[in-house]
């Protein structure tokens, strides 16, 4: 059994399989998921795991371009707003239909049990060399 890292299989499964460019999105509880990515659900309660500590862990598993979120998230939800910018430097912000349907084309969708509005975001996978 791992002793660090990432234990849940179908997640630490899944972020091996990704490449350059692929997009993971780490959503909240109530974020409509697309048909088609593969999905790894770890929502056990509302709040449970936050986004904050399922965003936490994938940025320390992969290498991260860029991310994009829901521009909604500055007023509906500034402890994620502020969350990602210190996350993310290079936040991109687009209105929320518009991440809905990016989202579409993601490799890996993680579901969190976060309950506070837009607490969502599309992380672009980089390389680490």
């Amino acid at each position: 059994m791992k002793r660090s890292g990432i234990l849940n299989r179908h997640l630490a499964g899944a972020l091996a399989e990704l490449g350059h460019g692929h997009t993971v999105l780490v959503c909240d509880a109530g974020m409509p998921i697309p048909a088609g990515p593969r999905v790894v659900d770890l929502a056990f309660r509302a709040g449970v795991p936050s986004f904050a500590e399922v965003l936490d862990g994938l940025l320390a598993e992969l290498v991260v371009e860029g991310g994009t979120a829901a521009d909604e998230v500055r007023e509906a939800n500034p402890a994620a707003a502020r969350l990602l910018r210190e996350r993310l430097p290079a936040l991109d912000l687009v209105p929320h239909e518009e991440l809905k349907r990016r989202s579409a084309a993601a490799r890996l969708v993680v579901r969190t049990g976060e309950a506070r509005p837009y607490a969502n975001v599309l992380l672009r996978c980089g390389v680490f060399f």
